[in-house]
């Protein structure tokens, strides 16, 4: 087995895409979700949020999921 550091042992960026895909739609719809209540505070706040989320790949694809539910 590769060692953690060793790039051939992390998943390519389509198996991470799809891994994560359905958990990005849900932390994006938690975040919309809490537009209404937030009102003018939800754009300070949700990008502390999207900050906060880790790997920044995950972070990027539920930014991109915001994008297209907020559209």
């Amino acid at each position: 087995m590769p060692p953690d550091n060793d790039p051939s042992s992390k998943p390519s960026r389509a198996e991470f895409h799809q891994a994560n895909q359905a958990r990005a739609e849900v932390e994006a719809q938690r975040l919309l979700t809490a537009k209404a209540e937030l009102g003018a505070r939800w754009l300070s706040w949700v990008a502390a949020e999207l900050y906060a989320l880790k790997p920044a790949a995950y972070a990027q694809m539920v930014r991109r999921e915001l994008q297209r539910l907020n559209a």
